[in-house]
């Protein structure tokens, strides 16, 4: 995805999933949804073993969220991906994009997640490119 689409995608984003959220504050999957949720945006926790982060309900998977999200945020190894394309895939009201974090590729579960309509970013930090390409989080 090239900045511009980058930076529109994040600029109409509110609602974020993120899937494998850990409740370590030393953890890239704490910091990166405290980061997130300091600029402004809702965090919706998804991880069976925890029951908060960040004074967030957690719900085991994506398939028990309440409500709609305009982004998965993802910290999930690669070898778990098709799984989880097939729960997003199956969400009555798909996301807007899946952000698979630093270290993070799949190129056909990206496809199967294009071909449906669903933007996708590969392997590059949320945290950090929301602080280049909106200027440290200003929305």
């Amino acid at each position: 995805m090239q900045d511009e689409a980058m930076r529109e995608l994040l600029l109409a984003t509110r609602e974020i999933a993120v899937l494998g959220i850990k409740a370590d504050p030393a953890e890239d999957a704490y910091r990166v949804a405290a980061y997130l949720q300091a600029t402004g945006h809702r965090i919706l926790p998804v991880n069976p073993k925890l029951a908060t982060v960040l004074g967030e309900p957690c719900v085991p998977g994506l398939a028990s969220l309440e409500a709609p999200v305009d982004l998965i945020d993802v910290f999930r190894a690669p070898r778990h991906l098709p799984a989880h394309v097939d729960e997003i895939l199956s969400l009555p009201t798909p996301p807007r994009a899946v952000w698979f974090q630093l270290g993070i590729r799949d190129d056909a579960s990206a496809a199967r997640l294009e071909a449906a309509g669903i933007s996708v970013v590969q392997d590059r930090c949320l945290m950090v490119e929301h602080r280049r390409l909106l200027a440290g989080g200003a929305r």
